[in-house]
């Protein structure tokens, strides 16, 4: 039987696992870092590409669907070609779609780039932590999975302030050739020392029925998020038979999925506490958390005149103490429950996103960034504890399957957080406006007088001073938006929490368990 492996190879130990450790966490980090580093930079890309700010937001959704649908073909993969050669060659790929990305002449290739690099990202997340697992002695694979954690949680954080300032310094295509030298070390150490630790391979069937079902519902989802502003929601036909199509697939996805003797997607694992508990938390707190991260950055640019390098450099510090804390939870988690650090990580999320929700235009540099510092010890606190939850218990066969499963729920509602995140502040900023600008009348004597103020200050004539004030009602109007995504964003992670203790303690704190891959 496939469960019943050959004796685990023995872990690494002194230098060899220092650097297997380290080109494991590098193609880690350029995987999750092409999740965020477009972010500060989709106005200059949209602009060189001559395309609205939300086309150009597809950069980053279409990367994040492609990455979601390909994900649980890891369990899958892993037991045709084996975890090594599954690996190295996911990386390898990636560094080639990263080149294409950078010499795309317009969207359409970006995009279709982006979508071939987002395909072959999916196993390198689940098949990291394998890896990692399996490097490291079994009373240590707390400090794996946080070190693990420190490459998954510092790449989205740095990708920002690194996208920022290659984006400001050179051209947007250099957030895409970085990868190329990260990618090329990556894969060759990788393969130098883990080529003789294969795991073992077997034929199994594909699941094409599965296959095409989940690319049909997460694409259609997708593509009816990111269009329906522009298309008025469901009075567009096209909307209304892009939802049908979702809901229909994703049914049709679950029943075939359940009966399927070798389903593409193992949902019965859904029907382990743990890893339901912890997958649905942890999910939708990176969509929360990833939906902020796509929006902070471009209101900066787009209404506080930030450039894509100083609104980077607001979000870098981000991962100050996502460092500096992620060993120490690693330490901690073993003597620990989880579910106790993961619900401090949520209450400081919610804090912080609290904190934010009374920003003003007039905002100084050093209250933004504060929150974004603080904001750091929760992304320490939350990765790791829940990542332990989700896979302990799970025997060594089932850890790539799982890994993968819990990935590609996180990551598609880092997707769908993004287009939400971007819709409601649309919808926010519109009403906003409209309030605002209730009394903005003629008949209004005390809006005539302001105009009659700003002509006289300014020496405008009347249209400039009604576009500059239409213009200033528009800023105001966009932060009280984004204000209200952060307030709701601080109740959704009060909200979640419960989610944490539906699971059971995790014995050793979660950590040791996870070790199965051993």
């Amino acid at each position: 039987m496939a469960t019943q492996q050959p004796a685990p190879y023995p872990p690494l130990h002194g230098g060899q696992l220092v650097l297997a450790t380290f080109a494991v966490a590098l193609a880690t980090f350029m995987n999750v870092l092409d999740t965020s580093i477009a972010n500060v930079a989709i106005p200059t890309i949209s602009g060189n590409l001559g395309v609205s700010v939300d086309e150009g937001t597809w950069v980053i959704t279409v990367f994040a669907a492609a990455n979601a649908v390909s994900i649980p073909l890891t369990g899958w993969l892993t037991q045709r070609l084996g975890q090594i050669k599954l690996f190295v060659g996911a990386v390898a790929l990636f560094t080639l779609a990263s080149f294409l990305c950078g010499i795309a002449p317009n969207l359409p290739v970006l995009l279709f780039a982006r979508v071939l690099q987002g395909v072959v990202a999916g196993p390198l997340i689940p098949m990291s932590q394998a890896i990692l697992l399996g490097s490291y002695p079994k009373e240590k694979s707390s400090m794996a999975l946080a070190l693990w954690a420190m490459t998954a949680t510092v790449g989205p954080i740095a990708g920002p302030s690194l996208g920022g300032w290659i984006t400001d310094r050179y051209s947007w295509s250099w957030i895409f050739y970085i990868n190329i030298p990260v990618g090329i070390f990556a894969a060759l150490v990788s393969w130098s020392i883990y080529r003789h630790r294969e795991s073992p391979t077997r034929k199994l069937p594909i699941d094409l029925v599965g296959l095409c079902l989940l690319i049909t519902w997460v694409g259609a989802l997708q593509i009816m998020l990111d269009k329906g502003r522009d298309l008025d929601w469901f009075s567009s036909g096209l909307i209304v038979g892009l939802a049908v199509t979702a809901f229909v697939s994703f049914v049709l996805f679950v029943i075939w999925e359940l009966t399927e003797a070798h389903p593409i997607v193992d949902l019965r694992l859904f029907g382990q506490r743990n890893f339901l508990g912890g997958t649905v938390a942890i999910s939708i707190a990176y969509g929360v958390f990833f939906g902020n991260l796509v929006l902070l950055p471009q209101w900066m640019q787009e209404y506080l005149n930030y450039r894509s390098v100083d609104a980077g450099m607001v979000m870098a510090p981000l991962g100050i103490f996502a460092l500096v804390l992620s060993p120490v939870v690693g330490k901690l988690l073993p003597k620990s429950d989880a579910r106790i650090i993961a619900t401090v990580a949520f209450l400081t999320f919610a804090g912080v996103f609290y904190m934010r929700a009374d920003y003003v235009l007039e905002i100084d540099t050093w209250h933004l960034v504060l929150p974004t510092l603080l904001q750091g010890i929760p992304m320490a606190l939350f990765f790791i504890p829940l990542t332990a939850i989700i896979l302990s218990g799970q025997p060594p066969h089932r850890i790539p399957a799982a890994a993968g499963l819990s990935n590609f729920v996180r990551v598609f509602c880092g997707a769908i957080g993004t287009s939400i995140a971007g819709t409601v502040w649309n919808d926010r900023t519109v009403l906003h406006h409209e309030r605002l600008t209730e009394a903005a009348n003629a008949d209004n004597p005390l809006f005539a007088h302001q105009i009659d103020m700003i002509r006289s200050l300014l020496h405008l004539d009347t249209n400039a001073a009604n576009n500059l004030f239409d213009s200033t009602v528009n800023a105001q109007a966009a932060m009280m938006g984004l204000n209200d995504i952060f307030f709701v964003s601080a109740i959704i992670f009060l909200l979640i929490i419960p989610l944490i203790w539906i699971t059971r303690p995790a014995k050793g704190g979660g950590g040791a368990d996870a070790s199965g891959a051993h």
